[in-house]
């Protein structure tokens, strides 16, 4: 009776390990998007105030001059609100339909979930960059609406 006691007391604790590693690895999954949607916001809402290297939407264009600067940040922004709540609802039901697997699967699955998730992350350069290069001209000058 004692033996089946301790192996059910083991069993009990592995659930437990295995749950606090889904938990783990679901609130890691949630970190980009959220990043995402609360970077968004804030590049929307307002840019940072200094055209620096350092932080914020940073390449050649977006920095050429503060109408560039803000432009990009209110693009960025944008695209990043609205892709990190479509990650953030994708992940949560990905996360969810691991419950009660094992570590290996929900390590797996998990880290995968996360790389797929720095492709939309990254890729908020694309249609930035194409809206500056329709906005403004190489030297960051605002184009003519009928240009």
């Amino acid at each position: 009776m004692l033996l089946v006691r301790k192996a059910k007391a083991n069993l009990d604790l592995a659930g437990d390990l295995i749950m606090g590693f889904w938990i783990f690895m679901t609130l890691m999954d949630l970190l980009i998007p959220v990043t995402m949607i609360g970077f968004g916001r804030s590049f929307m809402r307002k840019p940072p105030e200094n055209i620096n290297p350092w932080h914020g939407y940073r390449t050649r264009m977006s920095m050429k001059n503060r109408d560039t600067w803000e432009f990009a940040h209110r693009c960025a922004g944008k695209v990043w609100f609205v892709t990190g709540w479509i990650v953030l609802l994708l992940t949560i039901p990905a996360m969810l339909l691991l419950l009660g697997h094992d570590e290996n699967t929900i390590g797996t699955v998990g880290g995968i979930i996360c790389l797929a998730q720095c492709v939309p992350m990254a890729a908020v350069t694309v249609p930035t960059e194409i809206a500056l290069r329709k906005n403004f001209d190489k030297q960051g000058n605002r184009r003519e609406a009928g240009r």
